[in-house]
């Protein structure tokens, strides 16, 4: 079930292509001046679907596709990330789903995607639903429920057709909730792609216990309850050892956990109250983890806490995530062992939802791994965030269940082939055909050594994958904002390793500049992971296509330019024209001068033009005196001279004439000085020195 946190569609239909956005209002500026507000989701969404209507190449649309905004990421300067699903004649496109790319004024930057061209299919199926069903229940393997089917468009492979999406709801022979898809083919009948959107960690998994710990609970004036008012009402509940969970999110399946006087377990297992303690703990380190480092609200970002189950099942040795029900759930081990109720495990199975309601991201496939790798990387950053006491924080998954009896973890994140069950350390290409829990391994490997680093530490022993050179670790938060930065605005549902490489790379470009040490710790850590086929795009920048200057919208800080002291900045109180970054020049109210310079070398026999952006804001207010003033000079011409007379809302664009200095290599300078009082700013961005 796909949940979305949008209603109430208005249509906008523009040469033939229908965009779905969401009603309300919206600032029409045209450009954010210096006091924008904070783009909100209804205009993020209308920006980007007015793109998409204007430019529908961009995401591969033909005239019969509609797009349904799913989630939007706004960035601090108002960059916006909006991820769309498709249909196509009214049926949904699996595969088919998009993430617009705008700028702070709404500007279309570029998409995200895997779908290769625009869709031209028959939607009239040769093959009846009945049949689809039959064959879907007969893969099926439990106790059946209910079996629905419905036609979609399969756009999971570089040639999309009509299909039946059959879903078989039931019971695995595990006891764990099952929701079993089927992709039939709606001309030929045939089975194809199948998947379970019921998602859990695999072994005979043991849990262990949290200790003294303070829970949220509500007061249900003379009794208490373990429902935390705090974190979205998430509740935890009492499965009461049965394993049948209602399809409707708010069904009252099981029985809640009341008490008297707020005391809640005991730390021994004879008590019912000990592991939902566990449980109602590892939903708050979950919701304070996702919120206090990358201010997401709940599972869904909406404010709604989940719920938790314990006690599912008899003997019940697994735990998981069903994102139908929105809800968790724990076993209690098989006999003799211990329940699932660990922190890493919550962190891992809730964040299940936050892929759900981010990228995605399938359950087969390289997606697939993806998906549990994401799981692993923040349940392992949640068990560090919580830092509790009874349970040291490492980078082993599932250590407190002893899956094994042995005292080894599930798997291990420094070196995945240790757990010798198949786990994927290196990247090859068989890992898209890997259970996603061993295709995981190669995520796992890449971001130990992004946080971590390569080699021996205090965590474990990580190699290099083909002789890969060493990696060196830049924290748990730095690698975790890249991956959940990757993950909300540059995933989509069937991205590969290949393409989460790019993701993390732009993530981190993003976040910390191209010529970061974040950044170059990204792809060194991938292709010691061995997905290293993309070329390098960190370090010293290079010029776009068709432009000469480097860095020319200077999103990797101070790279290629020579500037003083704080002329380039990524500073939130003053928006760029374009992503973050750019070069801020006086502002201080006080006698100053700040320079901006590059030299760049024009070819002979080439007319050539100078563009840049300008915003200039002062507090000045006269009407007819320069008290502060830009100088533009190429070499020793002055090009333009601009002052606080030129204040005004938003940028505008320049352009000069460089034709004279073709075959010359000279130096673009730009001067700002200001006198005693009242401030000037010059604000210049998305440079460009282009020639025909």
């Amino acid at each position: 079930m796909r949940h979305s946190v949008f209603a109430g569609a208005l249509s906008l239909t523009v040469a033939g292509l229908l965009i779905n956005s969401i009603t309300g209002t919206a600032n029409a500026s045209d450009k954010p001046g210096p006091a924008s507000p904070r783009v909100g989701t209804v205009e993020a969404v209308r920006d980007a679907t007015t793109e998409v209507a204007v430019h529908p190449n961009v995401v591969q649309a033909g005239v019969h596709d509609t797009f349904e905004p799913h989630a939007v990421q706004i960035d601090k300067d108002n960059s916006r990330h909006v991820h769309l699903g498709r249909t196509h004649q009214g049926l949904p496109v699996l595969g088919g789903d998009v993430i617009v790319h705008s700028a702070p004024n709404g500007d279309l930057r570029g998409a995200s995607l895997t779908l290769k061209k625009p869709l031209t299919l028959s939607v009239t199926p040769k093959v009846g639903r009945q049949h689809a069903s039959k064959v879907a229940s007969g893969m099926f393997k439990g106790v059946k429920a209910a079996v629905r089917a419905s036609l979609v468009v399969d756009a999971y492979t570089d040639a999309p057709s009509l299909a039946w999406e059959a879903v078989v709801d039931g019971t695995a022979p595990d006891q764990s909730p099952s929701h079993l898809h089927v992709l039939v083919n709606a001309q030929t009948g045939k089975a194809g792609r199948t998947w379970d959107t019921f998602q859990h960690a695999t072994g005979t998994g043991h849990g262990f216990h949290v200790g003294d710990v303070t829970v949220n609970t509500t007061d249900l004036n003379g009794s208490f309850q373990l429902k935390d008012p705090l974190r979205g009402s998430g509740e935890t509940r009492d499965a009461n050892n049965t394993t049948a969970l209602d399809d409707h999110p708010s069904a009252n399946f099981g029985s809640a956990f009341t008490d008297a006087d707020n005391v809640w377990g005991t730390g021994a297992l004879n008590s019912r109250d000990t592991v939902a303690v566990d449980a109602h703990y590892g939903i708050q380190a979950t919701w304070d983890y996702y919120k206090n480092v990358h201010g997401r609200n709940g599972i869904r970002n909406d404010g709604v806490g989940a719920r938790s189950f314990v006690h599912y099942g008899v003997n019940f040795g697994n735990a998981g995530w069903d994102d139908e029900t929105f809800s968790m759930i724990y076993g209690d081990g098989k006999p003799g062992q211990k329940p699932f109720t660990g922190i890493d495990v919550a962190g891992h199975e809730m964040s299940h939802g936050v892929t759900s309601a981010t990228a995605d991201l399938n359950y087969f496939g390289e997606a697939g791994g993806l998906n549990e790798a994401t799981s692993d990387i923040f349940g392992t950053l949640v068990e560090f965030s919580a830092n509790n006491p009874a349970d040291t924080p490492d980078y082993l998954i599932g250590e407190k269940i002893d899956p094994r009896g042995n005292g080894t973890p599930l798997r291990w994140m420094d070196d995945p082939k240790k757990d010798g069950e198949g786990s994927q350390t290196c990247w090859t290409t068989g890992t898209k055909n890997l259970n996603p829990h061993y295709s995981s391994g190669v995520g796992n490997h890449f971001f130990y050594m992004l946080a971590v680093g390569s080699g021996s530490s205090q965590w474990g022993s990580s190699p290099t994958c083909g002789g890969a050179a060493a990696v060196t670790g830049i924290g748990n938060d730095a690698a975790g904002k890249i991956w959940y930065r990757a993950l909300t605005s540059y995933l989509t549902s069937t991205s590969t390793y290949a393409d989460a490489r790019t993701a993390t790379i732009k993530a981190a470009i993003d976040l910390y500049g191209a010529t970061s040490t974040q950044c170059t710790a990204v792809e060194k850590a991938w292709t010691a992971a061995a997905v290293g086929a993309t070329p390098t795009i960190c370090g010293t920048p290079t010029p776009p296509a068709g432009n000469l200057l480097l860095n020319p919208g200077f999103e990797s800080g101070n790279a290629a330019w020579t500037t003083t002291t704080g002329v380039i900045t990524n500073a939130s109180d003053m928006p760029a024209h374009g992503g973050t970054y750019k070069a801020w020049l006086n502002g201080y109210g006080s006698a100053h001068t700040d320079t901006l310079s590059q030299s760049v070398t024009i070819p002979s026999g080439r007319t050539a033009t100078l563009g840049f952006w300008l915003h200039v804001e002062s507090a000045e207010t006269t009407t007819s005196t320069q008290y502060d003033k830009l100088t533009v000079r190429i070499g020793n011409t002055t090009l333009a001279t601009y002052s606080n007379l030129n204040k005004a809302d938003g940028y505008t664009k320049k352009s000069f004439d460089l034709s004279a200095y073709a075959g010359s290599t000279v130096t673009l300078n730009f001067t700002g000085t200001e006198d005693l009082s009242l401030k000037t700013s010059f604000v210049i961005d998305d440079t460009e020195v282009t020639t025909s």
